[in-house]
C-alpha cells in the first residue's frame, strides 16, 4: 500500500547570506569600548572558542526592553565587525535562537534562547521563596524590590515586585543594571570577600577609565557603609530621579544583591535611611531564614 507523504512543515523565515567577500574584515572596536564587558575572556587560553563567544555576546545583547534589533545595532552594542555580525546572526536563526524578521531584517530572540533563561530560572528557588517577602515590602513602602545576581560587571534581575503606586519603578526580570553604579551593585561588591572584590574592582577600573577616580571612592565609600549598617544608599547616580538602598542575601555559597528603591521625588534619602531601611534589612532577614529552613528540609 503507498503512502501518502507528510506535508512539510513551514520552516522560520532566515536572512539568505549574501556572497562572501574577499577582502578583509575592520578590525574590531577597543573592547573596553563595548557595551557587554568581556574582561573575563582570556585570549592566552588555547581552549577558548572565539566563534562560540561571539555567537554568545549576540544573544547577551537583547534586554527584555529591547524590539528587535538589526546588524548595524548588535554590532554596535557587541563590538564585533557588522559582516561576522550577518553571518552568526544567520547561523542563529538556524538553530533557532533567533527570529529573522525579512520585512525589517531584524532580529528578536528565538524559542531556544528564550529557554535557556527559563531553566535557569526555573532552578534557583531563592525566587520562590523570596517573592511573597517582597512584595509584601513593596506594598509597605510603596517602592520597588529586585533581587539580582552578577553578570560580568552587570546585576541581573531574576525577581522584582512593585507595589500598585503609579509612582513605582516598573523594570523587568531580565533587565541588566551597572555594577558600580547601583546601590544593588555596590551593595554586591560589599558583600564578597576581599580577593574576588579586588579582582572585580580592577576590572571595574579598566572598564571605566576616566570616571574611576570617583566611582571607586564612591563604591569603597559603599562598602565602609555596607559594613556599618549592613546596607548601602545610592542617590541619583545610575538614574538621576532614583534613590535606592541595598544589601546581600547569602544562600549556601552564593551573593545575591537585594535592593529597594523609589522615585526620589517620592522618596527622599532621609526617610529611605531612616524609614524603610530597617523594614528593608528586616524581610531580608525573613527571607534568609525561610531559605536556611528550606535547606535544612523544614
Amino acid at each position: 500500500m503507498s503512502r501518502t507523504p507528510r506535508a512539510k512543515s513551514a520552516k522560520p523565515a532566515v536572512p539568505k547570506p549574501r556572497p562572501a567577500r574577499r577582502e578583509p574584515e575592520k578590525p574590531e572596536r577597543p573592547r573596553q569600548q563595548r557595551r557587554r564587558d568581556a574582561s573575563e575572556r582570556d585570549d592566552s587560553d588555547r581552549m577558548f572558542v572565539n566563534a562560540l563567544a561571539r555567537g554568545l555576546e549576540i544573544l547577551r545583547v537583547f534586554d527584555p526592553s529591547d524590539g528587535a534589533l538589526g546588524n548595524q545595532e548588535i554590532a554596535r552594542r557587541t563590538g564585533i565587525p557588522k559582516p561576522t555580525v550577518s553571518r552568526l546572526a544567520y547561523t542563529l536563526t538556524k538553530l533557532g535562537y533567533l527570529i529573522f524578521f525579512p520585512d525589517t531584517r531584524r532580529y528578536q530572540l528565538g524559542p531556544a534562547g528564550l529557554s535557556l533563561g527559563y531553566a535557569i530560572l526555573n532552578r534557583l528557588r531563592i525566587r520562590t521563596i523570596a517573592r511573597p517577602l517582597m512584595q509584601q515590602l513593596s506594598d509597605e513602602v510603596g517602592a520597588s524590590v529586585a533581587i539580582g545576581m552578577r553578570d560580568r560587571l552587570e546585576m541581573l534581575y531574576i525577581a522584582y515586585t512593585h507595589s500598585n503606586s503609579s509612582l513605582t519603578l516598573r523594570l523587568e526580570v531580565g533587565t541588566r543594571i551597572p555594577m558600580a553604579l547601583t546601590a544593588m551593585g555596590r551593595a554586591f561588591l560589599g558583600g564578597l570577600p576581599a580577593e574576588e572584590r579586588d579582582y572585580l574592582m580592577q576590572n571595574l577600573a579598566r572598564h571605566y577609565p576616566q570616571e574611576w577616580p570617583r566611582l571607586g571612592a564612591r563604591i569603597k565609600a559603599a562598602v565602609e557603609e555596607m559594613r556599618a549598617a549592613g546596607f548601602c544608599l545610592v542617590a541619583g547616580e545610575w538614574q538621576r530621579d532614583v534613590n535606592a538602598i541595598a544589601t546581600t542575601i547569602r544562600m549556601r555559597d552564593e551573593i545575591y544583591g537585594i535592593s529597594c528603591g523609589a522615585p526620589a521625588y517620592f522618596l527622599r534619602e532621609k526617610p529611605l535611611r531612616e524609614e524603610v531601611a530597617p523594614r528593608f534589612l528586616e524581610a531580608v532577614g525573613a527571607i534568609e531564614n525561610r531559605l536556611l529552613l528550606e535547606a535544612a528540609g523544614q
